[in-house]
């Protein structure tokens, strides 16, 4: 059985058919996920879902939407975090590819600092969006000591960057990217990493171009690791449920 570790459930693509999403996935082997949050507006309704079928959730601010960030927020984000031991911290990070100017990279780099001290005092695992800005993500990771590790979402980068993420922690999350055939260096990455570093998500219902992605992808993301790998579904599962379980 396969966790789907990024799933945003609560998104306005899945409000009218989540039990029908739900019961696909666990149809195709998948008998979890993690809900990430991206905005503050999403936060009650993550914390409102019920389902067995959400293994964690997390809450956060996404950099694409760092100028949401205020006094406010950050009180709320402490006091729901201490209210809810269970809670991860996520979908935070930074995202260079979006934001291209000095002044935008650093308001997302103020923002994710602050919640990654958040997460620290918390003991919390995060959930990194990480495009185009590895070194000054690891930076920040290093400077503020952070220690709980997490999951390093949608993974796309270099072996290299692979190592330096794992070394603060961070497992790779390998995803919806591998179904496209022509995902070359993703499909690289998912035959070379070690085992011990990787968990398996979709990011629904983003990443697909002319379809709705769905958590039972994570399935098909696990048949293309398994081969790629020359290793069974089972093996790869069992390797991915004790990594997931490391976080706690």
């Amino acid at each position: 059985m396969f966790t789907d570790t990024h799933c945003h459930l609560t998104d306005v693509a899945f409000a009218q058919t989540q039990p029908e999403i739900i019961a696909q996935a666990q149809q195709a082997n998948v008998s979890g996920c993690i809900v990430p949050a991206a905005q503050f507006t999403d936060w009650q309704n993550i914390l409102a879902l019920k389902q067995t079928f959400v293994r964690r959730k997390a809450i956060g601010i996404h950099p694409w939407f760092a100028a949401e960030w205020n006094e406010t927020i950050s009180r709320s984000l402490k006091n729901t975090l201490a209210e809810n031991p269970e809670l991860w911290l996520g979908e935070i990070g930074l995202d260079f590819h979006r934001a291209t100017t000095p002044e935008a990279r650093e308001q997302q780099q103020h923002v994710f600092r602050l919640q990654i001290e958040i997460a620290q005092q918390s003991h919390r695992p995060v959930i990194l969006h990480n495009l185009k800005s590895t070194q000054t993500l690891v930076q920040i990771l290093r400077e503020t000591k952070f220690a709980h590790g997490g999951i390093a979402h949608a993974f796309s980068g270099s072996m290299e960057e692979a190592r330096l993420l794992t070394e603060q922690g961070l497992l790779i999350g390998l995803g919806s990217l591998l179904l496209n055939p022509n995902a070359k260096k993703v499909r690289q990455l998912a035959a070379q990493l070690p085992l011990e570093q990787i968990v398996l998500e979709t990011d629904s219902p983003f990443m697909l171009r002319d379809t709705l992605n769905t958590p039972a992808n994570t399935r098909k993301v696990a048949e293309i690791v398994a081969e790629l790998r020359g290793i069974s579904l089972v093996e790869l599962a069992a390797q991915c449920e004790r990594n997931l379980q490391r976080l706690g």
